[in-house]
């Protein structure tokens, strides 16, 4: 229950506009989900997925190639700042990997 509640904790802080969207980071047992969402328009503009690929690697390097990839796609979407939703996760490990992954490709948050 305590995630739940840090969950919306965290999202009642931030909102994704059009000049600046919410990146938001979903990790499951097996997978990790990142997309940059317009919560104004209601629509995901970019993600990036381990579902369906072919990566290799722990956890926490397939987090950082998501971070990567996540940035390109947003370069070629003409979108450099956006605001960061951690979710219910704390910021550490998995989570800090992808995000300092988006950073290095020129993301800004």
């Amino acid at each position: 229950m305590k995630s739940v509640f840090r969950a919306k904790r965290t999202r009642a802080k931030i909102h994704g506009t059009a000049e600046r969207p919410r990146l938001a980071v979903y990790f499951s047992n097996q997978h990790i989900i990142a997309q940059i969402i317009d919560d104004d328009k209601g629509a995901t503009l970019v993600y990036a997925t381990t579902v369906g690929s072919k990566m290799t690697g722990t956890k926490t390097e397939k987090a950082a190639k998501i971070g990567t990839e996540i940035a390109k796609k947003a370069k070629t979407a003409k979108i450099s700042k956006v605001v960061f939703d951690r979710g219910s996760k704390l910021y550490a490990g998995r989570m800090s990997a992808l995000a300092e992954a988006a950073r290095q490709e020129g993301l800004e948050f």
